[in-house]
C-alpha cells in the first residue's frame, strides 16, 4: 500500500461483556473490521476476553467502567458514593446526576480507575496502551481530572476525545441520542486543556457517534471517514497526537460488534442489558467486515491500526 492518509484505529468497545460479544469481536477482527479492542475488566466474561486477545495477537487497552456493574475494588463493593443500595454503580445517567449533585468522591473514583488497571495487566499481562471510558465517564467534571492523573501517573500514553465532526448535521439521530451526544461532546471539548497539560495523546479525529447500531451502514461509515479526511487534510482537528506538518490524519472509529447477549449471561453483574442483547451488534459486524468497506479503505489509503501505531 502506497503511503496511507489516514491511519485509523477501529476499536471493539465492550470486549468482555458476554461470550457471544467476545466470539462477535473476535470474528470482526479476523476478517479485517476492527483493529483494536476496549476490555471492561468488570464484566462476566472478561478474562475469557483477555485469552483471546492473546490467542488471535489483538490489540487490547481498557474501557474503564464506573457506571455499569460492581467495582473491582474490594473496599468500594460494601459501601461507597460509587455505588447504590444494591452494590451496583449507578448507571449511565445516574452517575452524572450524582456527579451534579457533588455526591460521588473523586478519591474513590482514582481508587476503582487503579483497580481496574491493575487488574487488567492482571489478565493481560501487560499495562493497556490506551484507555477510555465506558458511556463516556472520561470526560466528565472532575472524574477527567482524575482520569488524566492516573493515565499520567502509569504512562498509559492514549486516551479517546469523543467530538464527531459531523454529529449535527445527522437529522436520522433521535432528540434524545442527539442531547446526550452533544453533551458529551462538550465534556469531550472541556477535556482537551487537561488532557493536554498531562501529557495525552489522542488521534485527530474521532467517529462513531452517528454509526451506532442501525445507524451503521456501508455509505454511513464512507461519509464519516470522507468527512474526517477532509478535515483532517484542512488542518481542522482536535488532537495533539501528531505534529502539523504531517501528512497522515489519525482517527479512531468506536464500534460494538458481536453477537446478541443471550438473556441472563454476561453483563458486569446485573446480566446484559438491551444495547448488548440488540440485534444491532451483529449488523455492525457485518457492516465492518463488508467487502466493499474493506475495498473503500484500500480506494481511500485508509490503514486499520492500532494506537500503538500511531
Amino acid at each position: 500500500m502506497p503511503q496511507p492518509r489516514m491511519m485509523l484505529v477501529v476499536t471493539g468497545d465492550d470486549f468482555g461483556y458476554c461470550p457471544r460479544r467476545n466470539q462477535g469481536i473476535v470474528d470482526c477482527f479476523q476478517a479485517g473490521g476492527i483493529s483494536n479492542v476496549s476490555l471492561l475488566v468488570n464484566a462476566s466474561a472478561a478474562k475469557e476476553a483477555a485469552d483471546l486477545a492473546k490467542r488471535h495477537n489483538i490489540p487490547i487497552g481498557l474501557h474503564a467502567n464506573l457506571s455499569e456493574g460492581i467495582p473491582v475494588c474490594q473496599s468500594l463493593q460494601q459501601a461507597s458514593t460509587l455505588i447504590n443500595q444494591r452494590g451496583f454503580f449507578h448507571g449511565k445517567i445516574g452517575f452524572r446526576q450524582f456527579l451534579e449533585r457533588g455526591q460521588l468522591s473523586m478519591e474513590q473514583v482514582e481508587q476503582e480507575l487503579r483497580a481496574q488497571v491493575r487488574l487488567f495487566r492482571e489478565l493481560t499481562g501487560h499495562l493497556p496502551h490506551h484507555m477510555d471510558g465506558h458511556q463516556h465517564v472520561h470526560v466528565l467534571p472532575e472524574v477527567r481530572e482524575v482520569f488524566a492523573q492516573v493515565l499520567s501517573d502509569l504512562r498509559i500514553p492514549y486516551t479517546r476525545v469523543p467530538m464527531e465532526s459531523g454529529l449535527r448535521s445527522c437529522p436520522w439521530l433521535p432528540s434524545h441520542f442527539q442531547r446526550f451526544y452533544t453533551q458529551v461532546e462538550k465534556d469531550a471539548q472541556d477535556s482537551i486543556p487537561v488532557f493536554t497539560r498531562y501529557g495525552i495523546r489522542w488521534p485527530d479525529m474521532y467517529l462513531g457517534l452517528t454509526t451506532m447500531g442501525q445507524n451503521m451502514s456501508v455509505p454511513n461509515l464512507q461519509r464519516a471517514l470522507n468527512q474526517a479526511l477532509a478535515l483532517g487534510s484542512s488542518g481542522t482537528t482536535s488532537s495533539n497526537a501528531s505534529s502539523s506538518n504531517r501528512p497522515v490524519v489519525t482517527a479512531e472509529l468506536m464500534v460494538h460488534p458481536g453477537y446478541p447477549s443471550h438473556p441472563q449471561e454476561g453483563g458486569c453483574g446485573e446480566g446484559p442489558d438491551d444495547f448488548s442483547q440488540s440485534a444491532d451488534r451483529q449488523h455492525e459486524l457485518s457492516m465492518l467486515s463488508d467487502p466493499s468497506l474493506l475495498a473503500f479503505y484500500s480506494q481511500k489509503r485508509v490503514q486499520l491500526c492500532a494506537f500503538k501505531d500511531l
